[in-house]
């Protein structure tokens, strides 16, 4: 089980929140009956500060000390998510194609995501709609994804 740094509640769902060594490590979607926990350091709250200020104006841009967990190959395409600006969306099959790989290499490593919103994974769409998100291709984590991409005045095919 995961030892959160921190329970947020957001507009979109309960988040969690894991600090290590100073560093952000970990952003995740919780169930939305998960109670709020108070940040256990000064990093934490931090991170919190920055998710209000994204949730009040999604062109806020995240500002934070990252250990990112990764292949050589995750790495290189969340680097790249974190160029796709708010209120844009990048196809899977277009992000694939400047990193020089397939589409289907691009999409598991979005699932793979440590940092959901802090690298905006969201932000990937496929050629005919959403897409998935975070590994699921229907349900909550899509009503999720939809209502990122709206708060961001993103286009949605």
């Amino acid at each position: 089980m995961t030892e959160y740094s921190a329970i947020f509640g957001s507009p979109v769902t309960t988040i969690g929140i894991v600090v290590k060594q100073g560093k952000l490590t970990g952003v995740d979607f919780l169930c939305k009956d998960v109670s709020p926990r108070k940040p256990r350091d000064a990093l934490s709250r931090e991170v919190i500060r920055q998710l209000r200020a994204y949730f009040k104006d999604p062109a806020f841009r995240f500002d934070l000390p990252l250990n990112v967990q990764g292949t050589a190959f995750q790495c290189a395409v969340w680097d790249a998510l974190r160029e796709i600006k708010a209120g844009e969306t990048q196809r899977y099959g277009e992000l694939a194609a400047h990193l020089n790989t397939g589409a289907r290499a691009v999409g598991n490593a979005c699932r793979w995501n440590p940092l959901i919103l802090i690298i905006p994974c969201h932000r990937v769409v496929s050629t005919s709609g959403l897409g998935g998100y975070a590994g699921h291709t229907q349900g909550e984590a899509l009503r999720r994804k939809r209502w990122l991409l709206t708060h961001e005045n993103a286009r949605i095919s």
